[in-house]
């Protein structure tokens, strides 16, 4: 199945990090985009691939996450990833593998992987209900992802990401 917007996705998400990054490096979380102010919820960081799994754990067991897709009741493994590029999902197994390699990134000194935003993507991954049947990245995921940002992080981030992902050009179902 072919990816389209693949690459449309990661640049959106790469702003919307970045915007995160600036306001929790400066301490401010109001930030304007088209002409709306937003207030920044803090984006949880993570220690460690235990710490991870708990947040997978819990954000699974939301009732109302669980409510809309069956997935939520798949086990979902965390593990440690070799390399240090990008994080992935095995829809084989539902394993959710984050670089922790915070020396070799090239990404600074932490491990830019070992956050909700980045998380929850891959757990957009996990509540496919057809894995493998449709792109990975189609407006399906994109819909997916955008509900667990603006659930779980808050309705602010989730209006930063759709803002973002319709600049950038990404459908959303």
């Amino acid at each position: 199945m072919r990816d389209n917007q693949r690459a449309k996705v990661y640049d959106a998400e790469q702003l919307v990090r970045s915007i995160f990054d600036r306001a929790a490096e400066f301490g401010q979380r109001t930030v304007e985009v088209h002409g709306s102010r937003l207030t920044l919820p803090v984006e949880r960081k993570f220690a460690s691939v235990d710490s991870v799994q708990r947040y997978c754990d819990r954000v699974l067991a939301l009732s109302w996450v669980a409510a809309t897709w069956a997935r939520a009741g798949v086990p979902l493994r965390v593990r440690a990833r070799a390399g240090t590029v990008a994080a992935h999902y095995e829809s084989e197994g539902s394993v959710l593998a984050v670089p922790v390699d915070a020396e070799r990134s090239g990404r600074g000194r932490t491990a830019w992987a070992l956050r909700e935003l980045v998380v929850l993507h891959e757990l957009a991954h996990h509540l496919e209900p057809r894995p493998g049947a449709v792109a990975a990245h189609g407006p399906g995921f994109c819909g997916r992802y955008l509900e667990l940002a603006e659930g779980v992080i808050g309705p602010e981030a989730g209006l930063l990401l759709r803002m973002t992902f319709h600049d950038c050009g990404v459908r959303v179902e």
